[in-house]
């Protein structure tokens, strides 16, 4: 099992070798950061020392540097090789380990891994799969909390955990006024931290289920000539905006209705604090929807718009590969073109 773990981590170091200079240097610093904190098996709110991380990261860099023109290494389980990319293989193999396994590639066509305890797994309607992991026992800098692969959708608890904190962390910084510090507010955060992350994880992971039951249908709808397309524009403004697109297409038909369910309020805030600047740019009659419920706690606006917004981006998604299959390697700006002029 540990060889198991340790080439799977190894796979993830050589991504991080390859593209952890992709992000930022405040957003990587960060995530090295958290990193660090997850190799050590330290409390999410412990104090880290300087001079330790320091060291640490001197050293992780050296080892990553090491690794940039690395081969992907194959998985042998039980004496047979695996290709790491065949994600089924590996999850047939290690299922009654209590394991869970997931390969594909995520933004800018960059390669993922992550190994982790299985805490769950169920057929759900429409037939895909469910699968739910708790702690992680290999993975890289960058880590989703859930993910769709064909009729496979992972949720991953630790990293939902994570990413909640390292959003809270974030907040404290400043504190602004805005839907980050409404659902702060949702939780005890100053007074029990580890209780406040809990039951934030658990209304979280409800909400991104929903998301990426959402990505399922929206899969269904597009077909396999989607990520076809993505590949095609990778590292360009048009693959950002196809992303945005399919997520807003995922949220209208699925999150939505869930965030407007009595009790949701909390995970509303949320969401909306998390709209990255493409999905806001696209889809401005959102922020005004929330902020009339937020002023009036009337949610028609936002369910009126939750149903025109699931035809809107189904048919603006639809229309992109429609420029893609006629433009073929030159599709990027007519594409990027077509979505400047469908903002919601």
């Amino acid at each position: 099992m540990q060889d198991l773990i340790e080439a799977v981590q190894r796979n993830c170091d050589i991504v991080d070798a390859r593209h952890g200079a992709d992000f930022g240097m405040c957003t990587y610093l960060m995530k090295m950061r958290e990193l660090y904190r997850w190799e050590q098996g330290l409390p999410l709110g412990a104090r880290l020392g300087k001079d330790a991380v320091g060291d640490w990261l001197t050293a992780r860099e050296a080892h990553l540097e090491g690794l940039e023109q690395a081969d992907f290494r194959e998985l042998v389980i039980d004496g047979r090789s695996i290709d790491p990319f065949d994600a089924d293989a590996v999850n047939a193999a290690v299922r009654a380990d209590g394991l869970v396994y997931s390969a594909g590639l995520v933004h800018g066509a960059r390669p993922h891994f992550f190994l982790a305890e299985l805490e769950g797994e169920r057929q759900a309607d429409h037939g895909f799969l469910l699968r739910v992991s708790g702690r992680e026992l290999a993975r890289c800098l960058n880590s989703p909390p859930a993910m769709t692969r064909g009729s496979t959708i992972f949720l991953r608890r630790e990293s939902l955990r994570r990413y909640l904190w390292e959003k809270y962390e974030s907040w404290l910084w400043s504190r602004p006024r805005n839907a980050m510090a409404q659902a702060v507010a949702c939780y005890p955060f100053d007074t029990a931290l580890e209780h406040a992350l809990d039951a934030m994880t658990a209304a979280e992971m409800a909400v991104i289920e929903a998301h990426e039951r959402g990505e399922h249908q929206a899969g269904l709808q597009l077909g396999d000539a989607w990520d076809a397309m993505l590949l095609a524009l990778s590292l360009t403004p048009a693959e950002l905006m196809a992303r945005a697109v399919r997520d807003h297409l995922a949220d209208c038909t699925h999150t939505l209705p869930l965030l407007l369910e009595q009790g949701r309020e909390a995970s509303l805030h949320f969401f909306i604090a998390n709209l990255g600047a493409m999905r806001k740019q696209l889809f401005p009659s959102l922020l005004t929807a929330y902020r009339e419920w937020s002023e009036s706690g009337n949610t028609a606006m936002l369910a009126e718009l939750s149903e025109r917004g699931a035809q809107h981006w189904l048919d603006l998604a639809r229309r992109m590969l429609v420029l893609h299959e006629s433009h073929a390697r030159t599709a990027a700006g007519p594409i990027a073109a077509e979505v400047e002029q469908a903002f919601l």
